[in-house]
């Protein structure tokens, strides 16, 4: 399958990409740091998402509304995250408008003011954003989960901080991480669609080639991870929300092929183990599934669910038989051929999409070092076998590595790990 790749890595560690879509009127730019909460000082935890907050809040040359007005002329949503390997910030735009779409962004990130003022009123607003987690039992659960499962990890932490570490930021202590952390060096950039290397290419030296080469960043030591059992009371809520958690390979991990194509068997699309049993057999859930979460030296693998509080029990007891089967039985051909079937195609309709592909683009990058051929994923899926799928189950299916997490009207609910008996 032909590639139009091409890179460039400039003396001070900038690295630009570029993957041309003949074709298309679509051209999605991307800026992507090496860094996110996991890098971060435990007294500055949440400065990287509050970094990523900021910096739309004006620069030496355009004001917040400046910002605003501009990504709304160049007709594209100029999307910001923070995870906890990385920050990004990426648009899509027309392709004649990549040139203005550059301008803004880079303006953003090689200019913030990071006005005093500016920085207490968008503290305010993160705050309000943490409350309105704290809303979404989904997601709280999710925080909740990591900080017990993760526990006195950087991958533990909450992404956002606390409402008291966020208050404390000023001026003088974002702008020192910022000058410290968000450089060329730890910095990817990443275009796709109908886009010219060399005009990518141009524009970044005209901004950054300047900077001075510093070291990328670097993570903290892997995990060792928990098995906690945590079940927390919530008497205003109608659902109960549940996760039944493992350890699992990382991103790096040659296995994660498998890994993937174990968990959509279990839990990642209809016709799933845990969709057929719990949702359409038993009608017990609307939302159940599995997720894998990948981290650059570890991963976690998770069942999730919401149910009514007095169906929590049988919930746990499907979802633990599944993974057990698994372990003692296995998965059949039929299962694997039909998860490898997913994937081929998920991975073929995304690249229709440039804003996918950039975002491969960098993740290929500061994973991998490299860019990955789609034949080369193509294959690597293809050669998963049965015995594969055993062997993650195995290793990673044990009872004592076992977490359980719950949140929800539960008051008398108790569990205990012979419940969770792989």
């Amino acid at each position: 399958m032909k590639e139009d790749i091409k890179e460039t890595r400039l003396p001070n560690g900038l690295t630009i990409l570029t993957d041309r879509m003949p074709g298309v009127r679509s051209a999605t730019l991307g800026f992507f740091f090496r860094t996110g909460s996991r890098q971060e000082p435990a007294e500055l935890n949440g400065i990287s998402h509050f970094i990523e907050h900021t910096v739309f809040k004006g620069t030496t040359k355009r004001s917040a509304l400046d910002i605003a007005v501009e990504q709304d002329r160049l007709g594209g949503n100029l999307d910001a995250f923070t995870s906890h390997e990385e920050t990004g910030f990426a648009i899509k735009v027309i392709d004649d408008q990549l040139p203005a779409a550059f301008d803004l962004i880079s303006d953003m990130l090689a200019n913030p003011r990071f006005d005093e003022a500016d920085l207490k009123s968008e503290q305010k607003v993160i705050i309000e954003e943490m409350k309105m987690v704290e809303d979404s039992p989904e997601e709280y659960l999710g925080e909740l989960f990591s900080e017990a499962f993760f526990a006195g990890h950087p991958l533990g932490l909450n992404i956002a901080g606390t409402p008291k570490i966020v208050r404390s930021f000023n001026a003088n202590t974002v702008r020192n991480y910022f000058e410290n952390t968000y450089h060329s060096g730890n910095l990817v950039i990443a275009a796709a669609g109908n886009v010219d290397h060399d005009q990518v290419l141009n524009l970044a030296e005209a901004i950054f080639s300047a900077d001075e080469k510093k070291r990328a960043g670097k993570n903290a030591n892997p995990p060792v991870v928990a098995a906690p059992i945590l079940v927390k009371q919530n008497k205003n809520l109608e659902q109960a929300h549940l996760i039944i958690a493992t350890p699992f390979v990382g991103a790096t991990d040659g296995r994660r092929y498998a890994a993937d194509l174990l968990t959509n068997i279990i839990g990642g699309g209809t016709s799933s183990r845990l969709w057929q049993k719990v949702r359409e057999e038993r009608g017990l859930a609307y939302s159940v599934g599995t997720s894998a979460a990948m981290y650059q030296d570890c991963g976690v693998f998770s069942i999730f669910a919401g149910t009514s509080p007095v169906q929590v029990g049988e919930v746990v007891d499907l979802s633990i038989q599944e993974m057990r089967g698994v372990v003692r039985y296995g998965v059949t051909q039929q299962e694997l051929d039909l998860a490898k079937q997913q994937s081929r195609a998920s991975i073929l309709l995304s690249l229709e999409d440039s804003a996918s592909r950039a975002a491969v683009l960098a993740q290929s990058e500061m994973v991998y070092g490299r860019q990955i051929p789609v034949d080369e994923t193509l294959e690597k899926v293809d050669a998963v076998t049965i015995e594969d799928m055993a062997a993650l189950a195995e290793e990673f299916f044990v009872t004592e590595k076992v977490a359980f997490a719950a949140l929800g009207d539960l008051d008398g609910f108790t569990i205990d790990r012979d419940r969770l008996a792989l």
